[in-house]
């Protein structure tokens, strides 16, 4: 191959070495915060040739929404947002702000002329106090459960139970524990499980949260009394037949529907 023909492949590759078409990164490509704090959202982005690129952000929700458009922040965002180059730093967020964001560079004067990337924004929320459910009686030997749950932190919050200030430990008793739905089950209660029970739940953002106490308390079943019951009424029920027969037989039903 002669010098001549060199030429233009070496042109070609220094003008590629060259170019450096519109390039959109971010540091972080998903950012969690706690509810109510600040949320950085990160990009950056080189040119070729534009030294003031069109600047865009937008929210992909169920729809595309614009969050920085034309140089100024949109809707919920205005005036509670701000950008230092193409990086957004959003104020006090909430679950509202939770979601993928996206950043696009428009470079006109390029020769790619669009770059783009994504941040995907989690909104922590720390526990709220659980709701408990804890009766306040049961019978030996029956099935009990004491249900707690927090439907608001994010992530889900995972609990712990606590008989009279302390921790229960399913190994060393007669129940089981889910810690992550909340459910305390005895399949046999006793009278050794009377006490005040609480639940407690965390998910490792901010601090833990427990639900109101409540006695519980566990009496024996009755069975003298229960006895002395039945054996009441089937000597009422004898009575009421015996009655009726020795009615029977004295004809009194007879005159009465003669009558």
């Amino acid at each position: 191959m002669t010098v001549t023909r060199l030429i233009p492949v070496l042109l070609l590759l220094l003008y590629c070495n060259l170019v450096r078409p519109v390039t959109v990164s971010t540091t972080k490509s998903t950012v969690e915060v706690q509810e109510n704090s600040d949320a950085e959202l990160s990009c950056l982005f080189k040119t070729e040739r534009d030294l003031n690129p069109r600047i865009e952000w937008k929210k992909k929700d169920t729809e595309v929404s614009f969050v920085y458009f034309e140089r100024n922040f949109t809707g919920a965002y205005r005036g509670r947002a701000k950008i230092e180059g193409a990086t957004v730093t959003l104020r006090k967020v909430t679950l509202k702000d939770a979601g993928e964001y996206r950043c696009e560079v428009s470079a006109s004067d390029d020769s790619i002329k669009l770059g783009e990337t994504n941040v995907t924004l989690k909104v922590l929320v720390p526990p709220h106090t659980p709701f408990c459910e804890i009766p306040s009686s049961a019978l030996t030997g029956s099935l009990v459960q004491l249900r707690c749950s927090d439907q608001y932190s994010i992530p889900p919050a995972v609990y712990t139970w606590y008989k009279d200030k302390k921790e229960l430990k399913s190994q060393h008793s007669n129940f089981t524990f889910n810690k992550n739905t909340g459910i305390l089950t005895f399949q046999t209660v006793t009278r050794g499980d009377t006490g005040q029970y609480h639940c407690e739940a965390r998910n490792g953002v901010g601090q833990p949260k427990s639900c109101v106490g409540n006695h519980m308390k566990i009496d024996d079943l009755n069975v003298p009394a229960i006895i002395a019951g039945i054996v009441v009424m089937c000597l009422v029920i004898s009575v009421c037949i015996l009655g009726a027969w020795y009615a029977h037989r004295q004809g009194y039903f007879s005159r009465h529907r003669g009558r």
